[in-house]
């Protein structure tokens, strides 16, 4: 397996600049960037790597060796030498269409031999949920399914997917990979901790959270909030929910609010929550957020050890929450750092975007779930 990687900082001499990548003959190149730039250089990536498939989304920040950027393109050529990899696509019609969009996904990739998917999907109209449900359907929890939903910076307005075919802004990428000898390890943690009592959910329709314990969502929310309520919605990005199980212990997902109805009282989640279940009010601060960050590298590496084989190098993709970004501030930096220091013995390049939605299975089996405010990490290589 052998990976070489490049950081665009502007749209000029792109061809120029991506020619850099071609030592390694790719078969797979990856493109994570800013959506103007995206845009840009999409064309030159179809010119200069014709034979590879080519895979990508805009973001909220782009992660790379280097650490994170702004308004850059993070490309990544691979070259995987003894393993297979099979795209599929397909576009979203709107919002209910996202199970059936899943299923779609699932069922063009060939079943016999299939290791592990990775997926990359349209950030701001679709269902992550209903679209993750759909795959499960299909592929059940045999197979792990990792990736995450395009950014837009912080804006929430639209996103764009690249794949074989180009640019799309409603479109959902999936990678199939194949192989004996290729390994792949996931995790995800957040670093979050819950403050205040636990709320029941007694009315909700989706994704919109409309009461806690009978009471309007958004009323309970700013009681909360107190003086960060005045920053509304931005501010839910710091003060997610952590959905607890009936016995209210924690059960790995958090929901990020997106949204507030100041005539209804509900608050938009970015993923479903069941009516009828129980939440926590969560709040981090740097710190906790990259020991979240070192914590999942470190699952991640448990599972490689427990393959017992020797890995010489590998990719990490690190798919991070826009808000733990936005918590972070300056220091965003720090959790990549973290990262790559539980990766450096395998000389794993990083590579990945900050996110409107992480997906990956709670645990080493499992079926896939979509998750908010955490850092994800997949990590592959061949033996």
């Amino acid at each position: 397996m052998q990976i070489a990687q490049f950081v665009l900082s502007d749209a000029s001499d792109s061809a120029g600049q991506l020619a850099l990548l071609q030592a390694p003959r790719p078969n797979l190149v990856l493109a994570f960037g800013s959506a103007p730039l995206l845009r840009s250089v999409a064309a030159p990536l179809a010119t200069a790597f014709p034979a590879a498939h080519r895979m990508g989304c805009s973001t909220a920040g782009e992660i790379s060796a280097a650490g994170v950027g702004d308004n850059s393109c993070v490309v990544t050529a691979v070259r995987l030498d003894s393993s297979t990899l099979v795209q599929a696509t397909t576009r979203l019609a709107d919002t209910d269409d996202s199970f059936a969009a899943g299923q779609r996904l699932a069922r063009r990739l060939p079943e016999r031999g299939l290791r592990a998917v990775i997926v990359l999907g349209q950030g701001v109209r679709i269902n992550g949920c209903a679209l993750l449900r759909g795959m499960n359907a299909i592929l059940g929890s045999r197979v792990p399914v990792t990736g995450g939903l395009a950014g837009d910076g912080s804006a929430f307005r639209e996103t764009w997917v690249l794949n074989n075919d180009g640019l799309s802004n409603d479109a959902i990428v999936a990678l199939g990979l194949y192989g004996d000898r290729l390994d792949f390890c996931h995790a995800s943690y957040g670093g979050w901790s819950p403050f205040g009592p636990v709320r029941k959910v007694t009315r909700s329709v989706g994704s919109v959270l409309y009461e806690l314990d009978g009471e309007p969502a958004l009323a309970v929310y700013k009681r909360y909030l107190g003086e960060h309520a005045e920053g509304l919605p931005a501010s839910g990005l710091l003060f997610p929910f952590a959905m607890l199980g009936d016995d209210h212990r924690e059960i790995g997902l958090i929901r990020t609010i997106l949204g507030v109805d100041e005539v209804s009282g509900g608050l938009t989640l970015a993923g479903e929550i069941e009516q009828g279940g129980y939440v926590k009010l969560m709040h981090a601060n740097t710190d906790a957020l990259v020991d979240g960050a070192e914590t999942a590298a470190a699952d991640a590496l448990k599972m490689l050890r427990a393959t017992g084989r020797e890995h010489v190098s590998g990719l990490a993709l690190l798919i991070s929450c826009v808000g733990r970004k936005l918590v972070m501030g300056g220091r965003v930096d720090e959790e990549v750092e973290a990262v790559g220091a539980v990766f450096a013995r395998h000389a794993a390049t990083l590579a990945g975007f900050y996110s409107y939605g992480e997906i990956s299975p709670f645990r080493p089996s499992g079926d896939c779930r979509l998750h908010n405010q955490t850092m994800t990490i997949s990590y592959f290589s061949e033996t």
